[in-house]
């Protein structure tokens, strides 16, 4: 008569395990949006920064690259330690968020065909491996412009280019 409270409790330990899966979204799909974005008046008129965050409430994905008509090529870097480096991709996590911020990872305008003045809203695509390509409406702010550092209001108006954001696939 012992085994069945033992097989009773099997089955109970089965079936939070089965239960707490459900909540994975690592076996699901992303769901990725763009807020905060924004491109800083370039002071010269052949490259200029970006930055944004992806916040994600799915499955992991990867950003791959980079386009926009305003620029010749578009490129993604990590900045650790003071030391910039070129990035192939950028892994965005589940359940989480990858920030492009002064300081920190960025993109670079390279080969400007215009440049961008303060006002302006750039179009800016963004391809990850599994959501496809998401176009984002970065609008440029002030050379000296810093979400981090601005008040929440000032945050808030530039977290309005999350709704300019829209789905295509590849």
């Amino acid at each position: 008569m012992r085994r069945a409270p033992l097989a009773l409790g099997a089955v109970v330990l089965a079936s939070g395990l089965a239960l707490a899966g459900c909540g994975d979204s690592s076996s699901g799909t992303p769901d990725v949006k763009v807020a905060d974005a924004f491109i800083p008046e370039p002071a010269s008129g052949d490259m200029a920064a970006g930055f944004f965050v992806v916040r994600n409430s799915g499955a992991a994905d990867t950003l791959t690259s980079v386009s926009s008509s305003v620029a010749g090529d578009v490129t993604m870097h990590s900045t650790k330690n003071g030391v910039m480096r070129e990035q192939e991709s950028f892994a965005v996590p589940a359940d989480g968020e990858l920030d492009f911020e002064r300081g920190g990872n960025h993109l670079m305008f390279e080969n400007l065909k215009r440049k961008p003045k303060e006002g302006d809203k750039v179009t800016v695509k963004l391809h990850f491996a599994e959501s496809g390509t998401v176009e984002v409406a970065f609008p440029v702010k002030a050379a000296t412009y810093n979400p981090t550092a601005s008040s929440s209001s000032s945050s808030s108006s530039s977290s309005s280019s999350s709704s300019h954001a829209s789905h295509s696939s590849q």
